[in-house]
């Protein structure tokens, strides 16, 4: 397959430089710098009026679920032009203007009880800071140099493992971590060299079970004193050694069709998720002379779906299945609160202290405060009447939410 360059006019490769690593203020990947959506500890306004929060610039794109990323000074974006091509861009941080764009055949027809949801690219790219990682909707993945738009490797998962294309596509997001980027593609985990795209290793081979590749994206933790990736597959959550991909322990996760689709969330030695058609689960991880397990704490009923959840002082803070908002308390398994109303399909979440942001499907921003005793917004504001299912990235003061069809940023002004 043919990959084609398209650089903007006039944009010198040496006008923008670009860090070799990205820094804790960029948000350089799927749901932030430490993939949970936590971001460093900074004053937030306390209102998400015109005064305190103001568009800086918008542009018009073809649609894409990818959440945005951000590094440096440069703001990168998917989307699937056309219904046949999917298509990168790197942005001005500033202004919005393109610095690059590069472009790819890709595209696929989701099943009939998803179309609903579209035909266009969804996993959110990884940059280290000098390359970027995008998976295009065909179980391929892209390296592309993140100053020029440059195509150093690509890897065809569905050609080269001989699997089944994903029926929903590739949702999971890639993960790079020190000279490796990490997987959930062609059935299974897979670990690749950052610089060459080799395969280093392959796990969790599922041969493509229930019609394709996992939807929840890998995370690194420190669990019992080792690191490791922690993935969730379409029916289990699993420890993976980083050097060989042997497994660690591996625990059943029971969701309806495989739907196991939120990112878990780490807390201490002990892992959080929740699923559709499942529960709402905390697991502990032992580790006795080398030989790990996965012990259920506790569980509830409540099933979340798409939403990651985030985690404050002990706290989880989810959005359900049934569009309502839960807090939880890790410790005990308590459900703190569950509000009456229901708040969309879709939030995209954000912890800062005691604050999260918010952002659901339907355009509306929620600031809240992470409060144990109850559902405490701060404030809510419409930023758009486009759908608005893609994360949102947040870096210094500036927001950046991709619309269906558009990307805005934001700064806070107070």
């Amino acid at each position: 397959m043919t990959l084609s360059a398209s650089i903007a006019a006039g944009f010198s490769a040496l006008a923008l430089v670009i860090s070799p690593t990205a820094s804790a203020a960029d948000w350089n990947q799927w749901r932030g710098p430490s993939r949970d959506g936590q971001v460093p500890k900074a004053k937030w306004p306390s209102s998400l009026g015109e005064t305190a929060l103001k568009q800086v610039w918008r542009i018009e794109l073809s649609p894409s679920y990818s959440g945005p990323i951000v590094v440096g000074d440069r703001v990168f974006t998917t989307e699937t032009v056309d219904k046949e091509t999917e298509t990168v861009r790197a942005l001005d941080r500033k202004t919005g203007k393109e610095l690059w764009k590069q472009s790819w055949p890709g595209s696929m027809s989701m099943p009939f009880f998803a179309k609903a949801n579209g035909d266009w690219i969804r996993a959110t790219p990884a940059c280290d800071g000098t390359s970027l990682y995008v998976a295009g909707i065909r179980d391929v993945l892209v390296c592309l140099n993140a100053a020029t738009g440059e195509v150093r490797w690509r890897v065809d998962f569905v050609e080269k493992f001989k699997a089944v294309v994903p029926a929903f596509g590739f949702v999971s997001s890639p993960l790079v971590d020190y000279g490796a980027v990490y997987v959930q593609a062609g059935g299974a985990v897979v670990k690749l060299a950052k610089t060459t795209g080799k395969v280093l290793w392959r796990a969790l081979d599922d041969g493509g079970g229930m019609s394709g590749s996992a939807f929840s994206s890998p995370i690194i933790a420190e669990l019992r004193g080792v690191r490791q990736l922690v993935v969730q597959t379409r029916e289990k959550l699993a420890g993976l050694s980083l050097a060989d991909g042997k497994v660690l322990w591996e625990q059943p996760v029971e969701a309806f069709r495989g739907m196991n689709i939120l990112t878990p969330v780490i807390n201490g030695n002990s892992i959080f998720t929740s699923t559709y058609g499942g529960q709402t689960l905390l697991f502990d991880i032992t580790n006795s002379e080398g030989r790990f397990k996965a012990t259920a704490l506790w569980s509830l009923k409540a099933q979340g779906y798409m939403c990651s959840p985030v985690v404050v002082d002990g706290v989880a803070y989810e959005h359900l299945k049934n569009q309502r908002v839960m807090a939880v308390d890790l410790k005990t398994g308590k459900g703190l609160w569950t509000t009456d109303k229901s708040y969309g399909k879709y939030w995209s979440l954000v912890a800062n202290g005691d604050r999260i942001l918010a952002l659901d499907q339907r355009g509306r921003l929620h600031l809240i405060k992470a409060n144990p005793a109850k559902y405490e917004e701060i404030d809510q504001r419409q930023i758009s009447d486009k759908e608005t299912w893609a994360h949102l990235a947040v870096s210094g003061s500036d927001i950046f939410i991709r619309e269906l069809n558009a990307l805005t940023a934001w700064r806070w002004v107070e």
